[in-house]
């Protein structure tokens, strides 16, 4: 993942230095190019200024291959507590509901 955040800085500096790459079956997306209603709103509120971006980056499919054009969905952020805010609360799986909520 390392290489694929350098590789991203190195083509497109306007990313800044902190980046997030979102795997395609992230919970927060509702589509490669746009975020749910839900991850939308918790960064407006928590992370003002964090933007989406598609952005393609030459990728080996394992160490040693061939690299290959790769398009992949990207959050940038201003600073360092934003990523991790965002990180902590939507790369982890969700909280199970707690046992008797439902009554």
């Amino acid at each position: 993942m390392i290489d694929i955040i350098k590789a991203l800085q190195e083509r497109n500096p306007a990313l800044g230095s902190y980046i997030l790459v979102l795997r395609p079956d992230s919970r927060a997306l509702a589509g490669p190019e746009r975020l749910t209603l839900e991850a939308e709103t918790w960064m407006r509120l928590r992370t003002p200024g964090a933007r989406l971006s598609r952005e393609t980056v030459l990728l080996a499919p394992y160490p040693g291959g061939t690299p290959a054009e790769r398009t992949v969905t990207v959050l940038a952020f201003g600073q360092a507590q934003d990523l991790a805010a965002f990180a902590t609360a939507w790369t982890a799986d969700p909280e199970p509901e707690e046992a008797g909520a439902e009554g």
